[in-house]
């Protein structure tokens, strides 16, 4: 298996060993574009791999913070109680950068970033750059895509 993220049609292809396409969803970018720079709030590019996958069990809607569960289900409700949250639902598959120097280590490291591909409330779009510089999905999406991916999966996210 193998992700590939198209920044601007956002779109994310899952391919499998054929390079074949296994699924297909959109997602939500960075709305700041892309870039690999510390503190940017830009999608990073080039070569990851799923480091990590965090949320196997979970309810559709579980927010995460420091993706820890927080016990809370998402609802309008709960959003205008914490109107400043970046809401990190469902599943969190975090990502690590591959390439030294361009999204690995020192001030453009992604995984110490804390870049993922998580879900995010299904009233936000897809299709729209929106996001801090992860890759948002649909509550459901995110949750077909954490059981269909192992651990290691390549990402190549692409501007």
């Amino acid at each position: 298996m193998k992700i590939e993220i198209f920044i601007p049609g956002q779109r994310l292809k899952v391919l499998d060993e054929n390079a074949k396409l296994a699924a297909e969803y959109p997602v939500s970018t960075a709305l700041k574009g892309v870039g690999e720079q510390k503190g940017s709030y830009r999608t990073p590019t080039g070569m990851h791999v799923v480091r990590a996958k965090i949320g196997a069990g979970q309810p559709l809607g579980s927010v995460f913070i420091g993706r820890r569960p927080t016990g809370e289900i998402w609802s309008p409700e709960l959003a205008a109680q914490y109107p400043e949250r970046d809401w990190i639902l469902t599943r969190i598959l975090w990502l690590s950068g591959c390439e030294p120097g361009k999204n690995r280590l020192g001030d453009c490291d992604t995984m110490q970033r804390y870049i993922y591909i998580h879900g995010t409330p299904d009233s936000e779009p897809m299709g729209v750059a929106r996001s801090h510089g992860c890759i948002r999905m649909r509550n459901a999406d995110v949750t077909a895509l954490f059981d269909l991916v192992p651990v290691g999966t390549p990402v190549l996210i692409r501007a």
